[in-house]
C-alpha cells in the first residue's frame, strides 16, 4: 500500500496533463498550488488566471481553493499551470449548447472598453457598443459590474471569438410583450399611454410596449391644424381603442374620445333664452347651421331668419357670417340646438290703412263704410 501511495506521490507529469491542486499562497502576480500526485510545487501565474485581465492574482483566486489545472511546462522544481484554459475549455462546450439553443445568458460586465463592454464567461466575451441596448447610449461607464442578460450572436473557438448581445434579449422581449398586449386590447377600452413621436398627421402613443396611433382628426373635438399644438413627447394622455388589428400590428387610438363632448352640459352652457354669438357655417334650403361653440352647430329654421317671408336663406344670410341668435331649445341628449336670428331684430311696422273716416261715418259699421267707398271708387 506504502509503494503504491510513493507511486502516486513520485508521479511525473506531461504538458498538457490535467492535475487537481489546493491554493496554499496567494501572491500578487501568481499563485502557488499544492499538487496531491507531486512532490513539486504549481505555479499559476497571473496571465494564466482568467481569460480577462486582473491586477493581482487575489482578484480571481484565494487561498485554501481546489482547482482544476492544466500543465503548461514542467521545469525541475515546479510545475507551470493553468487555470484559464481549463476554464475555456468547458466554457466552449456550454457555450456552444447555449449559442444553439438561443438560450439567455445572465452575467457580470467586467469591464468597459473602447467600443463595448467585456464578460467573462469562461472565456472573454465582447459585446459591441451596438448590441448593448435598442437606443444609442453614449456613456457606457455605469454598466461596469451590471449583472445584464445576453444572447450570443458569434461563437469561434478557433479564433477565440465571442461576441454577445443585450440588444437582442431586450427586443425580443418587446416582441413578447407586444404579442401579449395586443391580445389584451379590446376596442372600447380607456388607458393610459405615453406620447412617443410625433407627425404631421397624428401622435403615436405607447400603451405598454407597443404604439397606437392617434390621427389628427381624433385627438380633438375642435379643428387640429397641427398634432404639436395638442400634444408633446412624453406627455402622459388617456387614449381610447378604437381597433386593433394583431396581423398588421396596428392600434388606432382616440383622444377626443375620452373627453367631455362639445354637447356635454350643452342645456347649461346654452340655457333656453340665452344669446349667442356664432358663424354661419352652412345654408340649407330649410335654414342656416351656426356654430356657437366649437363642435356645436345649431339650426336656425328659415322661419327664424326674418320678420318678412324669404324664400331661401341665401337672400338674407352668408356663409361665413357673425350673427347673434337666441336659443329657443337645447336638447344634448339628441345633440340638437334651436336658434333665432329674428327674435333678436326688430319687427317691421305693418302698412296701415291711411283712409281717415268722415266724421259723420264713425258710427256705421266698418264693413259698410268699406262698401259704400268701393261703390264710389267703380263710380
Amino acid at each position: 500500500m506504502s509503494e503504491e501511495l510513493n507511486q502516486v506521490e513520485v508521479k511525473s507529469f506531461e504538458v498538457g496533463d490535467k492535475v487537481t491542486g489546493q491554493v496554499t499562497k496567494v501572491e500578487e502576480k501568481q499563485v502557488i498550488v499544492d499538487i496531491k500526485e507531486s512532490k513539486l510545487d504549481g505555479i499559476i501565474p497571473i496571465s494564466e488566471l482568467s481569460s480577462l485581465h486582473i491586477e493581482k492574482a487575489s482578484d480571481a483566486v484565494q487561498e485554501g481553493e481546489e482547482l482544476e489545472l492544466e500543465v503548461l511546462k514542467v521545469e525541475e522544481e515546479a510545475l507551470i499551470l493553468s487555470k484559464r484554459k481549463v476554464d475555456a475549455e468547458k466554457a466552449w462546450d456550454t457555450l456552444e449548447q447555449q449559442f444553439q439553443a438561443g438560450e439567455v445568458i445572465e452575467t457580470e460586465v467586467k469591464d468597459v472598453v473602447k467600443g463595448g463592454l467585456v464578460v467573462d464567461l469562461g472565456v472573454r466575451g465582447f459585446v459591441p457598443a451596438s448590441l448593448v441596448e435598442t437606443h444609442f447610449v453614449e456613456d457606457f461607464s455605469d454598466y461596469k459590474g451590471r449583472t445584464l442578460t445576453f444572447k450570443i450572436v458569434e461563437l469561434d473557438k478557433e479564433k477565440n471569438r465571442l461576441i454577445l448581445s443585450h440588444r437582442a434579449v431586450v427586443q425580443e422581449e418587446k416582441g413578447k410583450q407586444k404579442q401579449n398586449r395586443l391580445e389584451e386590447l379590446q376596442p372600447g377600452q380607456v388607458i393610459e399611454g405615453t406620447v412617443q413621436r410625433i407627425t404631421d398627421f397624428g401622435a403615436f402613443v405607447d400603451i405598454g410596449g407597443i404604439d397606437g396611433l392617434v390621427h389628427i382628426s381624433q385627438l380633438s373635438h375642435e379643428h387640429v391644424d397641427k398634432p404639436s399644438d395638442v400634444v408633446h413627447e412624453g406627455q402622459k394622455v388617456q387614449v381610447k381603442v378604437l381597433s386593433v388589428d394583431r396581423d398588421n400590428e396596428r392600434i388606432s387610438l382616440s383622444i377626443k374620445e375620452t373627453l367631455p363632448g362639445p354637447w356635454s352640459n350643452i342645456a347649461e352652457k346654452a340655457p333656453k333664452g340665452s344669446i349667442l354669438t356664432g358663424t354661419v357655417k352652412r345654408l340649407v334650403s330649410y335654414g342656416a347651421f351656426v356654430e356657437v361653440f366649437p363642435g356645436v352647430e345649431g339650426l336656425v329654421h328659415i322661419s327664424q331668419i326674418a320678420h318678412k317671408h324669404i324664400a331661401t336663406p341665401h337672400e338674407v344670410l352668408k356663409e361665413g357670417q357673425e350673427v347673434q341668435v337666441k336659443v329657443l331649445d337645447a336638447n344634448e341628449a339628441e345633440q340638437r340646438l334651436s336658434l333665432s336670428i329674428k327674435e333678436l331684430l326688430e319687427k317691421e311696422p305693418e302698412e296701415k290703412f291711411d283712409y281717415e273716416l268722415p266724421e259723420e261715418t264713425k258710427g256705421f259699421q266698418l264693413g259698410e263704410v268699406i262698401g259704400d267707398k268701393l261703390k264710389n271708387l267703380k263710380k
